[in-house]
């Protein structure tokens, strides 16, 4: 009797979602992040155009504006003000402290791990957001 043995190699593509607030620095800094995690599916969209369904295939998301309760957060806020997320991560960026004390208040009840946040400066380089990004996923 002989058996033949099939290999099957499965790749599983992780999806992530980049959240922003629109501002041309801060989608600079979103572009950058996708180029840190090269093999993902990853998706940047401006928080007017995201819907909460966009969250269902991620297990890491990312949300970042320049300044304090854009008016283009306002159902992004509300959203995660009634959703458990507490299996999933979040990266948080901004360009200022104020920033993202505002963007940590708005995760808070959904249970997300958040991990450090970055602070976002002209002079953010490539290895400053990828130790970043593997940070996250490690964690």
């Amino acid at each position: 009797m002989t058996y033949n043995l099939i290999l099957v190699k499965i790749t599983i593509v992780k999806n992530i979602l980049i959240i922003t607030d629109g501002t041309e620095f801060i989608h600079s800094t979103a572009l950058l992040i996708k180029d840190a995690l090269p093999g993902y599916k990853v998706k940047i969209c401006n928080a007017e155009d995201f819907s909460g369904t966009d969250l269902l295939p991620v297990e890491l998301f990312f949300i970042g504006c320049e300044k304090s309760k854009p008016q283009s957060f306002t159902y992004l806020e509300q959203l995660l003000d009634h959703i458990n997320l507490a299996s999933r991560k979040c990266g948080v960026f901004s360009s200022n402290e104020k920033t993202s004390k505002y963007l940590a208040s708005i995760l808070k009840d959904c249970e997300v791990y958040t991990g450090r946040h970055l602070l976002v400066k002209e002079d953010v380089n490539n290895d400053i957001i990828k130790n970043w990004v593997n940070e996250l996923l490690e964690g």
